[in-house]
């Protein structure tokens, strides 16, 4: 049995972390704000962003970085995109060169528009760094709701200490040394679930979601193959698999989101009344500016772009979309 840190209390965080408690391991979950730590360690809940979701007896909660980082065999990052860099610079200086480090989070860094892992191994003693991404809702995986995903490193013993770490009865873990293509695939795929949550908005229908995510699917690949990563990944987990669940389902916070840019909400008002992040609305931006500067068509995520930023009418830009010039479907 191993010991680990979760670096982030989210709701991604938090379910692995119990994942983890519950294969044996010595866990410890941080969170940045001591006082929403301490009222966790009372109610061994974390009713903000993980609702319903009891905590294990045996799991460490702690705001104090020393501590969390203290005889730690592995470290779990689940810190939002938008804090990932400032959040690992404090962390630099504790985590041991031997530990394991898996990146669970999603997007690009907003600075330079690299990869959750790039900016991982530029931050810390890590040489290789892994990335785990799939179909997996925290609700569903913290109760125990069977889910495979796909850890993704260059380095063999990492990829399998993972594996082992994470591979239970309940969540199944394949391994894959694509890392380039596991974490585009969690990436965009947020921006195209809230192009689909504004289809659902608007009141499309089957037709249109389905429409949007094998299109959708297309343009992971073309962001993929500019990023030299294996297109088979795209067929996986990390790609059509978590688009599926990413579009179509109500525990989608992306989707949920475009749902209510769809119905009219203010993409401000809608971030105002959410204490949970949604990836999609900052990777849309990214995603859009990187396919600008690598001259990539990725018309579904412009238009995604257009409505959150551009204020765009979401009735328009599906209208755009579909006005485009006639193609062959392979181009």
């Amino acid at each position: 049995m191993a010991n680990i840190t979760v670096i982030g209390d989210g709701g991604w965080g938090t379910a692995l972390a119990i994942v983890l408690q519950n294969n044996g391991h010595d866990v410890t979950l941080w969170g940045a704000f001591k006082e929403y730590t301490e009222e966790m360690i009372r109610t061994r809940n974390n009713v903000k962003f993980l609702p319903g979701a009891t905590l294990p007896d045996a799991l460490t909660l702690t705001a104090d970085i020393a501590e969390s980082c203290k005889d730690r065999d592995g470290f779990v990052i689940a810190v939002p995109s938008k804090f990932y860099a400032d959040v690992l610079g404090k962390f630099a200086a504790h985590i041991p060169p031997e530990a394991f480090v898996v990146s669970v989070s999603k997007g690009f860094n907003r600075e330079d528009k690299g990869l959750m892992t790039e900016t991982a191994e530029r931050i810390l003693p890590q040489e290789h760094i892994a990335a785990l991404s799939g179909p997996s809702h925290a609700e569903e995986v913290a109760k125990g709701v069977p889910a495979a995903v796909t850890i993704a490193c260059e380095d063999n013993a990492c990829a399998e200490f993972w594996q082992q770490s994470f591979n239970s009865d309940t969540f199944r873990i394949y391994t894959s040394s694509d890392v380039i293509g596991v974490e585009l695939g969690g990436a965009l795929k947020n921006v195209l679930a809230v192009a689909a949550g504004i289809a659902d908005g608007i009141g499309y229908g089957d037709n249109t979601k389905a429409a949007l995510i094998t299109r959708g699917l297309a343009e992971m690949k073309r962001l993929g193959k500019a990023y030299g990563a294996d297109i088979e990944t795209f067929s996986g987990l990390s790609g059509i698999g978590d688009l599926i669940v990413t579009c179509a389902s109500k525990l989608s916070r992306n989707r949920s989101v475009g749902e209510r840019i769809g119905k009219g909400e203010k993409i401000d008002d809608i971030l105002g009344s959410m204490d949970m992040v949604a990836e999609g609305v900052w990777t849309a931006q990214s995603a859009y500016e990187i396919a600008l500067e690598k001259n990539i068509e990725l018309p579904i995520t412009e238009e995604t772009y257009n409505v959150i930023y551009k204020g765009k009418d979401p009735k328009k830009a599906v209208n755009d979309l579909l006005a485009r010039s006639p193609k062959s479907e392979t181009t």
